[in-house]
């Protein structure tokens, strides 16, 4: 594992639309304010070019990944500013009927040194009657990813997967320091659960964990929650933003995770249990406990 180090971390939050070159440029410009303002490392976040729900129109927008304008830009982004520049997720297509929500993390030559596809796709029904369908368009991923950066290992995962807490034990276990969750919580959802499940997160796995979001009503009608984090690993929130557009930035000393997971060895005592089934005819629960 690399030296610890510290690094300044800046989320670009957004409202984004469904204008690929508008969105573009509005992630764009806070990029460049994050460097100005000493970022070395930037995340944007879940679908970054284009927020749409509406299959045959998103199709129609997307394209490949070696031919996607949103990435060639950012690419030459990072080159121009000489920064690690994380973009959260482009919906890109990987076949007629299929796309992939995935993760680019672009080093300061503009070089692609890590990409995740979100494995775990939000299928709901809320109870404000909003439903979403993303098996419907997306591919869902296969393989958690940890990416090596100068300061040290940086877990990849994106918005739903939050609330599935063994990626994350699974990316500390392999050596992430941060956790990184780029997202378009919606509002109902955020409102519940979004503040406690990034704290959540942090705390069990003694790991930073920095989640841009997309936040307020976009042109599609969906209205997401906002509020991108910084959290330490002892859970506490270091930055957060408001439902608007902007930007939120903290200095991440990674010599706090080996603080906080010596004072709490969560994942040293980590155990797997398999749990068997009651008798048929048993009315009671019948939990074995195996350790292994």
């Amino acid at each position: 594992m690399p030296e610890s180090k510290s690094f300044r971390a800046a989320l670009v939050q957004l409202r984004a639309s469904r204008n690929v070159v508008a969105n573009i440029d509005a992630a764009a410009k806070l990029v460049r304010e994050a460097k100005a303002k000493g970022a070395d490392y930037v995340q944007t976040p879940e679908q970054t070019s284009i927020m749409e729900l509406d299959r045959k129109t998103l199709f129609a927008a997307i394209v490949e990944e070696e031919h996607d304008p949103a990435l060639v830009a950012f690419q030459e982004l990072a080159r121009e500013l000489k920064l690690h520049l994380h973009i959260g997720s482009l919906a890109v297509k990987v076949s007629s009927e299929k796309a992939a929500n995935r993760s680019f993390l672009i080093d300061p030559a503009g070089e692609i040194i890590a990409r995740y596809d979100k494995i775990h796709l939000f299928d709901v029904n809320l109870a404000s009657g909003e439903s979403y369908r993303e098996s419907n368009t997306y591919r869902s991923g296969e393989m958690a990813i940890v990416a090596g950066m100068p300061w040290g290992r940086l877990g990849l995962s994106i918005c739903y997967d939050l609330r599935f807490p063994a990626l994350y034990r699974a990316l500390a276990e392999a050596g992430a320091q941060v956790l990184t969750v780029p997202s378009a919580f919606t509002k109902q959802t955020g409102e519940a659960h979004w503040h406690l499940l990034l704290r959540a997160r942090a705390i069990e796995t003694g790991c930073f964990v920095l989640a841009a979001a997309q936040g307020g009503r976009h042109e599609n009608g969906r209205e997401t929650f906002g509020h991108s984090l910084i959290v330490d690993p002892w859970g506490r929130i270091l930055a957060e933003g408001g439902i608007d557009p902007g930007l939120i930035m903290a200095e991440i000393d990674l010599s706090l995770v080996n603080e906080a997971r010596g004072r709490i060895p969560a994942l040293e005592h980590g155990r797997r249990f398999e749990v068997a089934a009651p008798p048929a005819d048993s009315g009671r629960l019948h939990l074995v406990g195996k350790v292994s």
